[in-house]
């Protein structure tokens, strides 16, 4: 699965900067760039469990079936969390449900090198918002 432009544009900047710190700074700033999700969405049912701070997901699923757009927005207490979601909805937003089964975010998340530098805590709490990623979208795929 081909990686959106998005997507591609952040791995384009991980490349150019050439230290971790550089790195871990432009995340932050992407987290820093999206729109906060409003108090009114971080409920028990948006937030992901098995991560070490606070975080929210709130699917917004345009049509059915394995065609249907995945949109998402999110929200984290912990700034570089709210970079790693920016970084996430880089990679599936307004994907079809299928593509985003289809999507080894592993993979792309390793082009990155987030898998070197991130504690396990961080590193746990990714899988854990990607496995709600593709659960959701999973869900529309089936028509659940």
């Amino acid at each position: 699965m081909v990686a959106s432009a998005a997507f591609e544009e952040i791995v384009e900047t991980f490349e150019f900067l050439e230290d971790w710190e550089d790195r871990y700074r432009h995340v932050i700033e992407l987290g820093r760039a999206m729109d906060p999700l409003e108090d009114a969405f971080k409920v028990p049912a948006t937030k992901v469990d098995g991560c070490a701070s606070q975080v929210w997901l709130m699917p917004e699923i345009e049509g059915q079936g394995a065609g249907a757009v995945y949109r998402f927005r999110g929200d984290s207490d912990a700034m570089i969390v709210r970079g790693l979601i920016a970084v996430l909805r880089a990679l599936y937003d307004g994907r079809t449900v299928a593509e985003v089964l289809a999507t080894d975010a592993g993979a792309q998340m390793a082009r990155l090198g987030l898998d070197e530098h991130l504690s396990s805590q961080r590193s746990n709490g990714l899988r854990a918002m990607v496995e709600r990623i593709r659960s959701q979208a999973a869900c529309v795929a089936e028509g659940v």
